[in-house]
């Protein structure tokens, strides 16, 4: 089995992407990998004013909270829904080894277990998938 050198997370703010998030960074953290945060970027996003890197707070200060050293978090934008987002995230550049979402992200409907985008990850990934459980806030 080959070593967890990087890691894509889904982040788009909400209360489940945050504890994928620091979920990520708990398990980066020992072994010093790369922790990519993807952001799903939409035409209307594009619209927001210039120079607001992170429109979420400061994704490092949450993974540095798990134990993660803030230089090896990655913010990343990437144009797209955010399945597909994740899925470039497998092949180069970026060759991630593994990716962590939360159950559901902003847009999800309260009816659901899973929120569709974990559904399609787990089913169109060639690459291990972690759906982290919803935390209660």
């Amino acid at each position: 089995m080959k070593a967890i050198d990087k890691v894509a997370v889904g982040f788009d703010g909400s209360h489940d992407s945050r504890a994928a998030l620091l979920w990520a960074a708990r398990l980066a953290a020992p072994t010093g990998a790369t922790l990519k945060v993807v952001h799903a970027v939409g035409l209307l996003e594009h619209a927001r004013p210039s120079g607001q890197e992170n429109p979420y707070g400061d994704v490092r200060a949450l993974a540095a909270g798990a134990g993660m050293d803030p230089s090896g978090v990655e913010w990343l934008e990437v144009d797209g829904n955010p399945c597909s987002a994740l899925l470039r995230m497998i092949s180069a550049p970026h060759s991630v080894d593994l990716i962590v979402v939360g159950t559901r992200g902003a847009g999800a409907h309260s009816g659901s277990l899973l929120g569709s985008t974990s559904l399609e990850l787990v089913e169109h990934s060639s690459i291990p998938v972690v759906v982290v459980p919803r935390q209660e806030p």
